[in-house]
This record gives C-alpha cells, structure tokens and sequence, in this order.
C-alpha cells in the first residue's frame, strides 16, 4: 500500500460545496473597502441616493474574481428596496471608479443585494427578550433543591 495519496484523492471532489477561499476572502474585503470609499467621497446624482449613507457590510466574489455581491444597507435600514436599486443602476459608474483604486487583472461586475441580516439580529433579540421566553428561562419552584436535612454528605 502507499503512503502517498494520489492527486486525485487530496483534491476535494468537483461539485462538492466549499467555503470561499483566501483569495476570494481577500479580494472581497479589497472591493468592501473600495466601495465603501466611493460611496462616501462620490458624487452619484440619484434622488435615492441623495444624503442617504449606505454601510457595505460584505463582498463576495466568484471563484473566477469576474463578479461580485455587494452587501448593503442604508444607515437606519429605510427605504433599502429604492437605495439597492439606485446602486445597481449605478454600478457601471462605479465599477469604473473602482477600476482606478484596486489592483485587479479585472474589475468585477457589482451586484448590490440588500443586507437583512441587520434585521434577522433585530427579530431574534426581539424574540429573546419577549415575555414568553423570558417566563421560559425562571426558575421553577422547587426545581433544582435537594433535600438538605441530612446535612452534607461524605
């Protein structure tokens, strides 16, 4: 038998679902900070833009570093349906300004996605803090008590 495996069975199996990998983990947060500088120093005349800051949470390339989601969301989270559309409207203009910053053989194609995870968080901690559950989490009487009339034992 050998103690060498094969380059076929090191590789992990095509079509098996993987995490992003380092690159695409560094390129993503490259393009987050990108965006995030354009967004906040650029002059995009958009009435949904307009005096509206909006947070670039995440940024996930492809494997082939040819396309992009951007997460957003606006400061306060209103009105986030008009302010992602106004993005992707945008985003030929502001993939070109990102061209200028980052150092990319290609500058990827922007998808902008809106962030729900603000308000997924939001509505567990509204749920974690309700009545029901904190009736849950007391302490049932006589729940838990040992008997200690005999005193400790040894």
């Amino acid at each position: 038998m050998s103690r060498h495996r094969s380059y076929s069975q090191s590789r992990p199996q095509r079509g098996a679902r993987q995490g992003p990998n380092h690159r695409q983990l560094r390129v993503g947060e490259m393009l987050r900070h990108a965006l995030s500088e354009i967004l906040l120093k650029s002059e995009i005349r958009d009435k949904d833009l307009e005096g509206v800051p909006v947070t670039v949470t995440e940024v996930c390339s492809s494997p082939d570093m040819r396309h992009a989601t951007v997460f957003v969301e606006p400061l306060g989270g209103g009105n986030a349906d008009a302010v992602v559309a106004a993005l992707n409207r945008h985003r030929g203009f502001l993939r070109g300004e990102m061209g200028h910053r980052i150092t990319l053989k290609f500058t990827p194609e922007l998808h902008f996605i809106e962030d729900t995870s603000f308000a997924e968080g939001a509505r567990i901690d509204r749920v974690l803090r309700s009545e029901r559950v904190a009736r849950d989490l007391e302490p049932r009487q006589g729940a838990g008590k040992e008997d200690d009339k005999d005193g400790p034992q040894t």
